[in-house]
């Protein structure tokens, strides 16, 4: 990902962000893939009523879907309202969908969603990443060097 792409996604109105992804998992590989949406999903994905929580990718005959994403009813839908955890699918290319169905079977490693945003073509996109799972040392390192971080910014502030 190149500097430009990453402005974009930092100037985006929407991001909804997976925040236990970083915790629970070591983020070897991202990607970033489009998402096959309804008319009142877009208009409740740029509302920003979306979650990321307990969702992961399966890769399903040759094809990438995102299960367990939320997306809230649209408030304004009536009838032709969306299912609010329907399976989603993902666009990629099949040479990266084939790399991510390798990788994938290895074992320890998952595909999870880490962030849904929504590009300057006013597309929804996600980005994904194959993740391997932290153990419970890991996690408390983690922990530590997240609050060993804050304590040296707290005494930055302190002496400026």
């Amino acid at each position: 990902m190149n500097k430009e792409q990453q402005l974009l996604r930092k100037k985006s109105p929407v991001q909804i962000k997976n925040k236990k992804a970083s915790f629970e998992y070591f983020l070897v590989e991202t990607f970033t893939a489009g998402i096959v949406l309804t008319g009142t999903e877009i208009k409740s994905i740029r509302l920003g009523k979306a979650s990321l929580v307990d969702t992961y990718c399966s890769i399903i005959n040759g094809e990438i879907w995102v299960k367990g994403m939320s997306i809230s009813p649209y408030f304004y839908g009536s009838f032709s309202n969306h299912e609010m955890t329907r399976d989603r699918k993902l666009l990629l290319n099949r040479r990266e969908i084939r790399r991510l169905q390798e990788a994938s079977k290895q074992a320890g490693f998952t595909i999870i969603p880490t962030l849904v945003f929504i590009d300057q073509n006013g597309r929804a996109k996600m980005d994904i990443a194959l993740a391997r799972g932290k153990k419970l040392f890991d996690k408390r390192q983690s922990m530590k060097e997240k609050e060993d971080r804050r304590e040296m910014d707290r005494a930055k502030k302190i002496y400026k």
